[in-house]
This record gives C-alpha cells, structure tokens and sequence, in this order.
C-alpha cells in the first residue's frame, strides 16, 4: 500500500489534491481513499490530508502516520509543525517551494535521504501561470505521477477533469502538466518509483 501525507494550510486545495489523488488512482483500477484532518477550519490553518493507493482494498482509516510519500504545499509550516514526522526511509518528499531542497533549512531532515528522495518544485509559480490563483495542487498532482509513476499523467488529468469543468479544468491540467514536465526533466525516465 503507498501511503501518502499532504501539508498545507486552509485555502490551497490540499484536500481536494488527495480527493484528485484518489480518483486517479480509481480511474487505473486501483483502490483508493482520501480523507483531511482539520484543526480550526479556517484559511491559512494548518491542513492534513491523507490518500492511501493499493490493488487491494483498503481497511485502514486512521491517519497516515507513516507516509512512503510526503507532499508538503506551503514550506512555511516548517517552523511550525513537524511535517516530516514518520516519513518513510525509502520514502518521498515533494516541496512547493523555488528554492532547492539544500536552501531551505532543512538539511537534518533532507541529509537522511538519498539524493533524488527529496524535491522542489515552484508549484505556486506555475499554478499562477497557468491557472491565474495561487493554489498550487493540480501542479504538484502531476509532479507526484512523474516522481512516483503509482497514477499515470493521463489519469491525474482526467480526475483534474473530474473535479473542475470548462477553462478551469483546462487551466488545471495546463498545470498539472507544468508539475509533470518539471519533475520528468530532473530525473531520467527510468527512476520514478514507489
């Protein structure tokens, strides 16, 4: 089972970047569930949001304490919540951020994991160049589908598809194929695995 953990605060559409994580997943077949964890519901609070990916069903409903794959949207939350904690040693960690994984103050965390484990990718900048808003999750939907190969491009697309209607879903899968794009460009083919 991949199990996956999504930081961010209230307003940047972190649940409904699970919610699209697990209709990707549905749309290849696979067994999905998507569910936030709210603290004070209000915009820019803290945010959690859980998806778990299996070819089998999935009896778990507690909260992701070990992810295999971390997805944090708003690096500010370093300072303020423990978001690396129980991340999978083989695991994955995606930053929004512009700056590299090395330039972020987080070196004790990011020294624990082979090169590659770790990435950023200017997620808002690209949400606002294709969608016009700073909510940076249909890019970092397709960032995860080129780090992780466990949802396809075209899956992620279509549950972009799913969720939004007319130009705002046209705007969204411009930008999910932005995160896509990004991240196939830093790896080889080849690599891409959970």
């Amino acid at each position: 089972m991949l199990q996956i953990r999504i930081h961010g605060r209230g307003g940047q559409g972190v649940v409904t970047a699970a919610e699209m994580l697990a209709v990707a997943a549905f749309r290849e077949g696979k067994h999905a569930q998507a569910f936030p964890s709210f603290g004070s519901e209000r915009m820019g609070a803290p945010v959690v949001a859980f998806c778990r990916i299996d070819d089998h069903e999935i009896r778990s409903r507690e909260p992701v304490m070990e992810p295999d794959v971390l997805i944090v949207q708003d690096p500010t939350l370093f300072h303020s919540v423990d978001v690396f904690q129980g991340v999978s040693p083989d695991g994955f960690i995606l930053i929004n951020s512009t700056r590299a994984p090395d330039e972020l103050g987080i070196a004790p965390v990011t020294g624990r994991y082979a090169a590659g484990q770790v990435r950023t990718i200017p997620a808002t900048e690209l949400a606002l160049l294709h969608v016009g808003r700073p909510i940076p999750n249909a890019v970092l939907l397709g960032a995860f589908a080129a780090l992780t190969n466990a949802v396809t491009l075209d899956a992620a697309l279509a549950a972009v598809g799913e969720r939004f209607k007319g130009s705002v879903a046209e705007k969204n899968c411009a930008a999910a194929m932005a995160g896509y794009d990004v991240i196939r460009q830093q790896i080889p083919a080849e690599v891409g695995a959970c």
